[in-house]
């Protein structure tokens, strides 16, 4: 079964604003590891970053303690 993908949740919303506009983000694990970059895309269970060299890495998104617009 598919689950669906829901753009009525603000959350959602949020994070494909961060892609949209290619936002710079800071996004923290639940280990306390922080990852830095922005958004490339999301599913219902994921998040793909991607650093200042364009390394991708996806994290499921129950890992993540938040994600946030990173400040200069």
């Amino acid at each position: 079964m598919l689950t669906e993908f829901d753009t009525t949740l603000p959350s959602i919303r949020q994070v494909q604003n961060l892609i949209k506009h290619t936002t710079p983000v800071e996004l923290k694990l639940l280990t306390q590891d922080v990852l830095t970059g922005k958004v490339v895309w999301q599913d219902p269970q994921c998040i793909c970053i991607a650093d200042e060299n364009s390394q991708q890495t996806t994290v499921w998104k129950q890992a993540i303690a938040y994600i946030k617009p990173k400040t200069s």
